[in-house]
């Protein structure tokens, strides 16, 4: 594979510490086109070895608006399907620019290791010295050891070593998406993780059309219905949580967005320092955050402030446990205070909070948000589940998959077939679509 694409699927043996590199056929993009469908087909090939397989979207780490997305493929042990959660912020493009598309983590280490890939090179680690390490502590130790506050990382924390059915795959030091307990995976594979950084640059079969067609799009979401609006709180004010706005509002420092998405979906909040405070801050650790918005709903409907809310999503966060499964499990339990809480965080396990028919993260809201998508009378479980798979196809950020009509079906083959001389069809993305739905 020529474009758009780092060109090769790296096969790593945990159990054995082999490594191989394989290309990335051109017959498989023109067969699966890309990510969930590539990944889907990665774990069937080599499903008795029990795979962890990350990959990249056709489109991801492009100038194409909302690219940012990578994506983790693997059996959930909270639902037992195969399930799919996005990789955000940096660190989905920086997986391929790291020079792979797809990586398949095969076995069980003998003892802790991490995946050190970069610039096409990737090592087994010994991670004996950050096992046992918050994940905080953990991304901190590896950027420092390589020299580099720029390296993107995938790693649990104790939740995931102690293999906890809730254990989550963290993004640097953020919470993902990851509903599924992939952290348990990495635990029980003695992965604590892995470690991106590439300088790779993607070819394009039309550059000049490829940026056109991007620029255009940009343009569109510019005057899309979301246009004025930022953060965790206008998102929760769209599904109809407009009380998290005011509640939230005084510890509120800042808006990020994950990479080249038009909507700055993260919120930073100040714990220990006054929010409006701009420069440069001496405490260590001054706030936290706000990655999925689950968890704080989940947190305020239990009584807490936002302060106490925040503070437990940095404590989950730094544990490597889903927050929003911490709130819904403390919420039934009758837990009502931060300390209380905190200290049960250990102790969840073997509770399920997902319905077993989901194979996509939740943590993307089930409805349009913002958007007008003229739905009707359609189906809005059938209309969510087709706008995923589309956006884990191309490796488009989910949640710009629901809140942007304008990042039409047809734009996103046009854009592809321009990007790598492959004419992609409406057909050929249904049967895509359908391979990747079916059980």
């Amino acid at each position: 594979m020529e474009y758009l694409s780092a060109g090769k699927i790296l096969v790593v043996d945990l159990e054995s510490s082999a490594i191989a590199e394989e290309p990335l056929p051109l017959s498989l993009v023109e067969e699966k086109i890309g990510g969930a469908a590539i990944t889907k087909y990665l774990y069937e090939q080599h499903v008795a070895a029990d795979p962890i397989v990350i990959g990249t979207g056709l489109l991801t780490g492009t100038l194409y608006p909302a690219t940012c997305a990578g994506l983790i493929t693997a059996k959930s042990p909270v639902t037992g399907k195969v399930c799919h959660c996005p990789v955000t912020l940096k660190v989905g493009l920086e997986i391929k620019f790291a020079g792979f598309d797809y990586i398949v983590l095969k076995g069980a280490a003998a003892k802790p290791v991490f995946l050190w890939v970069h610039d096409g090179v990737a090592d087994i680690t010994d991670a004996a010295d950050v096992w046992g390490k918050d994940v905080w502590a953990t991304t901190d130790e590896w950027r420092k050891a390589m020299g580099d506050d720029l390296i993107q990382t995938m790693v649990i924390g104790k939740a995931g070593e102690d293999r906890l059915d809730h254990a989550q795959v963290c993004l640097n030091y953020w919470a993902s998406h990851d509903r599924f307990g992939f952290g348990k995976l990495f635990g029980v594979k003695n992965l604590k993780g892995l470690a991106f950084r590439g300088m790779g640059l993607l070819e394009i079969a039309a550059a000049e059309e490829f940026v056109e067609l991007s620029l255009d799009m940009l343009e569109d979401l510019k005057e899309a219905d979301f246009a004025g609006k930022q953060g965790v709180a206008d998102i929760c004010a769209a599904i109809g949580e407009s009380s998290v706005q005011e509640w939230l509002a005084p510890i509120v420092h800042r808006h990020s967005a994950c990479y080249n998405t038009p909507y700055p979906a993260n919120t930073f909040v100040y714990l220990d320092e006054d929010p409006r405070k701009m420069a440069q801050t001496d405490v260590a650790e001054p706030g936290f955050l706000i990655t999925d918005f689950s968890g704080l709903i989940g947190f305020k409907k239990i009584g807490l402030d936002a302060r106490q809310a925040c503070t437990l999503l940095k404590a989950c966060a730094k544990f490597g446990i889903d927050a929003a499964a911490v709130a819904e499990l403390s919420l039934a339990d009758g837990k009502k205070s931060v300390e209380e809480i905190q200290a049960s965080l250990s102790g969840l396990n073997g509770r399920k909070t997902l319905h077993d028919s989901l194979i996509f993260s939740p943590a993307c809201p089930r409805q349009p948000v913002f958007g007008d998508f003229g739905l009707a009378d359609q189906d809005l479980n059938a209309w969510w589940e087709r706008r995923m798979a589309v956006a884990y196809i191309f490796g488009i950020n989910p949640l710009m998959a629901v809140m942007a009509p304008e990042l039409t079906e047809d734009d996103l083959l046009e854009t592809a077939s321009v990007g790598t001389d492959i004419e992609f069809s409406q057909h050929r993305l249904n049967g895509v679509v359908q391979y990747l739905l079916q059980s």
